[in-house]
């Protein structure tokens, strides 16, 4: 793999044990301190681990370093064309400034097209993200999220068009509808989660007041897994569910549980991820979890 955040996060947060190290040494108490401040909540199990068994020859046993230099990660060509394709992809670039053919690196030739890429098992009917009015609306979520600011959102619901004064929490994105979805919640504290796609118009508020900024909890589900790393099954389960609040808890050498916690209405969406991952990731409940996977499974087997 060429990049990925979780790789930029763990190579991050090493670097930051190290710079620690190279101004004298080091302890596992300061580790896990940096691990708990820059990583995710499963690098406390893999970075400390990897440091002092010398899987990474980067810390001795008494937590000094042979490094003489604080460590630097100037990006490869490769890394740079790879960047430059990604910010090609219409998705990405409604987070960019607003400029068609913006290139982080325009010495270097992006490493692939976007055509490149067959998607399986997604939804057709993707969201339009080259469509002028999608994207202005979706720049203007975008800023309000930003600024935390009300938004006022014109869109189409079930029974027609609605207008909501709201004050925006977060944007998501659905890799098996490819859609993205703009949550949000009232003064009053109801939650709405909307659809890009049926965002006819957005108009930009004042400053949210404090006291009604914070989005309310929202209703969540949980499944206990165990995984067995096998086919470096644990590094693919913690880029697949990077999205989503865990808990990762090492059980034996090659067994971890995995506690994930998810939106009720996105129940579909982790059934088919879970099951992704075949033999190598077992639910072990709840039990109503587990008859979903049944019967998903049967399904398959009746259309085999």
């Amino acid at each position: 793999m060429v990049f990925h955040e979780i790789y930029g996060s763990y190579y991050n947060v090493v670097a930051a044990v190290l710079e620690e190290a190279v101004r004298g040494s080091i302890d596992k108490k300061t580790i896990n301190r940096i691990v708990t401040e820059k990583g995710f909540q499963e690098s406390g199990i893999v970075i400390p681990e990897a440091l002092f068994d010398g899987t990474w020859p980067f810390l001795r046993k008494d937590g000094t370093t042979p490094l003489r230099y604080l460590p630097e990660m100037p990006l490869t060509d490769l890394q740079k064309a790879w960047i430059n394709a990604v910010v090609k992809d219409p998705r990405v670039q409604l987070f960019l400034p607003e400029t068609a053919e913006f290139l982080p690196f325009p010495e270097v030739s992006p490493l692939f097209d976007q055509d490149f890429f067959v998607y399986y098992d997604r939804y057709a009917d993707g969201d339009p993200f080259t469509d002028p009015l999608y994207i202005e609306n979706f720049r203007l979520a975008l800023l309000a999220l930003r600024e935390k600011r009300f938004l006022q959102v014109w869109f189409m619901g079930k029974a027609g068009e609605r207008k909501l004064k709201t004050v925006p929490d977060r944007l998501e994105y659905s890799p098996k509808d490819d859609k993205f979805r703009l949550l949000v919640h009232t003064e009053k504290g109801k939650s709405y989660i909307i659809n890009m796609a049926r965002v006819r118009r957005i108009q930009l508020g004042e400053t949210v007041p404090e006291e009604y900024a914070a989005a309310p909890e929202p209703e969540k589900s949980t499944i206990v897994m165990e995984l067995v790393d096998e086919r470096n099954a644990l590094e693919r389960a913690m880029i697949h569910f990077s999205d989503l609040e865990k808990e990762t808890e090492k059980l034996a050498e090659d067994r971890f549980r995995i506690v994930l916690h998810y939106r009720e209405e996105d129940e579909t969406e982790i059934l088919i991820r879970v099951l992704s991952f075949g033999p190598s990731l077992q639910v072990i409940s709840p039990g109503r979890f587990i008859d979903l996977i049944r019967e998903r499974l049967k399904k398959q087997a009746q259309l085999d």
